[in-house]
């Protein structure tokens, strides 16, 4: 499932954004019933337990103790609540990095937590990087990993590329994970029930498998298939070695460019 933001009206959901924290304690006039933060937590505590196809206006109200219909007095429509719910959930990021120690290890550190973030909102990578939100948490995580980045040196083109893939790595790697998870739950057969089945009958159905697929044989043969953890789900175990192995590579390459080895 992909969601895409910012199809809502496009000047109350700006309004709604990048509005002033507490602004809505501090209006005059009676106490409201509910809060535009009230609903949005509510919809994240909804997407975090149920994921991202369980949102509606009807299941935000359910936790909130009111009709869908009662929520429209605070927000439009769902178009905004996933706006408000994606950029306030960002504001669980770090905005500081130690960099005393180097900017690659600022970077690894950013993208370790940007991993772990990921994975406890895994409704957050079903949310399209095409549209980006344009909200304020959503610059916050921004401009942290530029921080970061500028101290490379590198030339602001090169940054702005590298950044884009950096995410990208982060997010899709994080995303197999999110999907595995989810996965047992959507199918009813665990990960490991469901290569036990599959396994036997590809060597069945392509007795040539080697023949016809000498380089994947030359790997499984030398041990590339085999995991450390053999209690963690392989998919799950084989995505964070991807993820630290190919975030080292990435980092290495970072090097290289200020080096002049590229």
């Amino acid at each position: 499932m992909v969601v895409y933001a910012g199809q809502g009206n496009p000047r109350r959901a700006m309004e709604l954004l990048w509005r002033t924290p507490g602004e809505e304690a501090t209006k005059p006039g009676p106490k409201p019933a509910l809060t535009v933060d009230g609903i949005v937590a509510a919809a994240i505590q909804v997407a975090d337990e149920r994921g991202m196809t369980a949102l509606s206006m009807r299941t935000v109200g359910e936790r909130v103790g009111r009709t869908a219909m009662a929520l429209y007095t605070y927000v439009p429509s769902k178009s905004e609540i996933v706006d408000l719910m994606y950029d306030s959930v960002h504001a669980e990021a770090h905005r500081t990095y130690d960099l005393s120690a180097g900017w690659r290890a600022a970077l690894t550190a950013w993208a370790e937590d940007m991993w772990s973030f990921y994975l406890r909102h895994p409704w957050v990578l079903q949310v399209s990087q095409a549209r980006p939100v344009l909200g304020p948490n959503e610059y916050v995580v921004l401009d942290t990993v530029l921080g970061i980045m500028f101290e490379t040196g590198l030339a602001p083109a090169e940054i702005r590329r590298l950044t884009g893939a950096l995410f990208q790595l982060v997010r899709g790697i994080a995303l197999v994970v999110a999907e595995a998870r989810e996965a047992a739950a959507a199918t009813g057969t665990g990960e490991d029930e469901w290569w036990h089945t599959r396994a036997p009958l590809l060597s069945e159905m392509a007795p040539d498998f080697a023949t016809r697929f000498p380089m994947v044989t030359k790997l499984a043969e030398a041990g590339g298939f085999t995991l450390a953890d053999e209690t963690v789900p392989y998919l799950e175990q084989s995505s964070k070695e991807t993820f630290r192995s190919g975030l080292a590579a990435f980092l290495d390459g970072i090097e290289a460019s200020m080096t002049g080895e590229h």
